[in-house]
Parts: structure tokens; sequence; C-alpha cells
């Protein structure tokens, strides 16, 4: 079985120790370095509708199969902890850029259904899905927040904040509010209403606001896209 270390503190990594023969999958462009020894492969998973579900949800098209023995080194995208969660044949949804990797014993598929179940309805949201037994791991971003919710309790998420919860959870999703609301409060357009039993994992982050923060401090003309200046 691979043995993981998660390092660091406000910026953390993933250290993955492969035994010969062992193996995990890595979604794209997280991968820091690896032994020499340690093969890779590049693959749809799941086949082209598999696939293709992926990309439609946000997630990669492709992922990156690792084989031991040997070292690899992964990390997210942003500033946040890693998450590692042990999965005994039941699953989990999960915001798909949140994804980094995966043991061979967990399936990585996608739902493509609409926000409908139960009291609420109308709107989508797409959602990795991973389900089968083995660890997967998460980037958050931001911090981190994981709550267990009771059976009959109910949690209001911002739509932007969820990371994941456990599969079998009732959930809908509804207006943040009237219009004024929607213009001038700062916040998301839609809550993700979750029912328990079952935990929820959250990122205080989201992209929208690193963006915004951010976006004061470029250069003129790239605030909106690349610029090009050409002189004559």
């Amino acid at each position: 079985m691979p043995q993981y270390e998660i390092l660091g503190k406000d910026l953390q990594y993933l250290k993955v120790m492969l035994g010969e023969g062992e193996a995990i999958y890595v979604d794209a462009g997280h991968m820091i370095a690896k032994q020499s020894s340690v093969t890779m492969k590049t693959t749809m998973r799941g086949g082209f509708f598999g696939a293709l579900k992926r990309e439609i949800t946000g997630g990669s098209f492709f992922v990156t199969e690792l084989y031991g023995p040997g070292e690899v080194y992964l990390s997210g995208v942003f500033p946040g902890p890693i998450v590692q969660i042990q999965l005994q044949g039941n699953g989990i949804l999960a915001e798909s850029h949140s994804f980094l990797c995966a043991e061979n014993g967990v399936n990585y598929d996608a739902t493509l259904n609409k926000l409908s179940v139960g009291w609420l309805g109308g709107e989508g949201i797409f959602l990795a899905k991973f389900r089968g037994t083995g660890n997967v791991f998460l980037h958050a971003y931001g911090g981190l927040i994981e709550r267990y919710l009771d059976p009959g309790e109910r949690l209001q998420v911002e739509a932007a904040h969820l990371m994941a919860f456990e599969e079998g959870m009732r959930y809908g999703i509804q207006r943040v509010g009237g219009i004024k609301s929607i213009l001038f409060s700062g916040e998301g357009l839609f809550f993700v209403d979750i029912e328990g039993p079952g935990k929820v994992w959250l990122h205080t982050l989201t992209v929208e606001q690193l963006a915004a923060s951010l976006r004061p401090y470029l250069p003129q003309g790239q605030q909106g896209g690349p610029s090009f200046n050409i002189g004559i």
C-alpha cells in the first residue's frame, strides 16, 4: 500500500512513497517531481465517455498514472491544506478542481445531474464523484472547515466554498436573497443546502476571491486578459 506524508503549513504538498507495483493516478498539472524509477502513463481513465464527462464538469480529460517503486511529490495550485479521505466502499462528491490524486481502487467519475434533489431545485452544479476502496486526496483553497451533520441537520454553504461531501446526503440549491442581495452583498448567487447525516468539507477561499484581490495589482492591460503592444 502506498505511504503518504503531508508536509508544509500554509502551502502544503504531498509526498507519496510507492512500492514495487503500487500505483496512484494524479490530476493534470499537480506533479512537482518524481524519482526516475517511477514510471508514468497518461490515460483517459474510464474510457472516452468517462473522460468527456469529467471534462464537462470541470475536471481533467486525461489523468497521469504513476507506478512505483519510488517517491513522488504533488501539490495543489493555491495556498491551502491537503485533505486525505479514506474510502471503504463508500463515495464522496467533490468540486472538480480540488482533486489531487487517488489510489487505483477508487473510481473517478462525474455527475451531470442538476441539484434538484428533495425540497430545492431549478439550478445546476457539476461535481466529481469518487467511490471505491482507497485514499483520495483533495486540496483546499485557503483554510479548511470539516463539519459532520447529524440526521436532519442542514447547512447552507455558499456554492463556491463547497469542496466535498459524503455521497448519499440530501442536497439542493437555492438563490441567495433577491436582486439587491445579488447586486450589492458581495456574496455568491447560490447556496448549496445539505442535510445530514454525513460529513462536509469546505474551503474558505474561492478562485474568484483570489482573482479579485490580485486584480488591482496587475499591470495595466493585463486585468482583462493578455495584452500585446507591438512597436514599429
